[in-house]
């Protein structure tokens, strides 16, 4: 029976994006198809997806169920959860209930289906292959320009970098005059780091 590699399940509130504040589970999926190092992206991932266990979907939704019964909306993410993310997992999530978000870099296209796609690009743009989304989002560090983003979006939001758990303050004061300059994208900064959860 298939199994999917699982890093961790667990609840939390949606930290950023137009769905900030909204209570979710989080289906982290091991592995990534691209590595943010500063020299290139301005930033380091702040994620551990490299560890975890193969799981079967009974034994996903088991766990699901088991963080929150009361939890309708489950975030796919990872690492790059496209590289797992499936047609059975959506329509087994779906049939029990679950409406689905994804947190993608875009380098896949995904299957159809999710109710919820973020885009969040960490290469050029002619590597990007999910080109429509609900949302798109860049983090930016000082000095970088506003994309030029191949992704179509209801939603196009800049996210100024972290400095490990600290806000970099002039990165936000950069991202507040990008969206000042640019009034068709907003500003989504990761609240759950100043909320104190994950």
């Amino acid at each position: 029976m298939k199994t999917y590699m699982v890093n961790e399940i667990f609840f939390s509130l949606q930290g950023e994006g137009v769905r900030a504040g909204t209570p979710n589970l989080f289906l982290r999926f091991l592995g990534c198809n691209v590595e943010c190092q500063p020299n290139t992206h301005g930033f380091e991932c702040d994620t551990d997806y490299t560890d975890g266990q193969p799981l079967r979907l009974d034994e996903i939704i088991s766990m699901l169920r088991g963080v929150d019964p009361n939890c309708k909306w489950v975030v796919l993410t990872g690492g790059e959860p496209a590289l797992q993310v499936d047609r059975e997992l959506i329509d087994g999530l779906h049939d029990v209930g679950y409406q689905l978000a994804i947190e993608t870099n875009g380098t896949i296209e995904l299957p159809d289906g999710l109710d919820f796609i973020t885009v969040s690009p960490k290469v050029a743009e002619d590597q990007i292959r999910q080109r429509t989304a609900d949302e798109v989002k860049y983090v930016r560090v000082y000095g970088q320009p506003i994309p030029q983003t191949v992704v179509e979006a209801d939603y196009k939001l800049i996210s100024p970098a972290f400095k490990g758990p600290d806000l970099d303050r002039q990165a936000l004061e950069w991202c507040i005059k990008l969206v000042r300059d640019n009034p068709d994208w907003r500003l989504s900064v990761q609240m759950h780091k100043f909320w104190g959860i994950r």
